[in-house]
């Protein structure tokens, strides 16, 4: 058998390989966490967001408030939901972050990196915002610049992302999984 790694297999044939790997990557999904990444995905192109960063936004600016919305999501659906299905959506949505950054044009090396590094932030965001409920105003802006330190005027993310915690508590997990919901 070829494999990609093979100096003698031919560059098609690393290729067919290649795309027979993501294609199996893609039938493994499951496809009903399709909507909570896509509302993920929604939530972040919000223009509102980026109105105050003093530079223009860039994926990584874009990823950086993916990540906190997704940070957001699972705080507050922790508690009363299975952590089986949570660890599937979880797992589910950093397979679609990792296809994203190969869209992009990252090699394989550059991509492994990229996304231990965005697992670190991620895990960082998480431990931030674990007692969002408990923090004054101040200690939620100073959060806030920790992971999007482009931005000048953090009162309008903290009162985002204070509204965006209220509708996810409002919300079903299964309304998330079954339908795109408008937030």
């Amino acid at each position: 058998m070829c494999t990609p790694w093979c100096f003698t297999t031919l560059f098609s044939v690393q290729l067919d390989i290649r795309i027979n790997i993501i294609n199996n990557l893609i039938k493994l999904m499951n496809i009903s966490y399709l909507n909570i990444y896509n509302n993920l995905v929604n939530l972040t192109r919000n223009k509102k967001l980026y109105k105050d960063f003093k530079y223009q936004d860039t994926f990584s600016d874009r990823l950086n408030f993916f990540l906190l919305h997704f940070a957001f999501f699972l705080k507050v659906y922790k508690k009363d939901n299975n952590k089986e299905l949570l660890q599937e959506i979880y797992d589910y949505i950093f397979r679609q972050v990792e296809l994203s950054i190969r869209e992009i044009g990252y090699g394989d090396q550059s991509i492994n990196k990229k996304m231990k590094d965005y697992l670190n932030l991620f895990y960082a965001m998480i431990d931030k915002i674990d007692n969002w409920d408990n923090l004054e105003f101040n200690a939620k802006k100073d959060i806030l610049i920790i992971f999007l330190d482009k931005s000048i005027n953090t009162e309008n993310l903290v009162g985002y992302f204070e509204k965006y915690k209220e509708k996810l508590t409002n919300n079903t997990l299964n309304s998330f999984i079954k339908g795109v919901i408008n937030l």
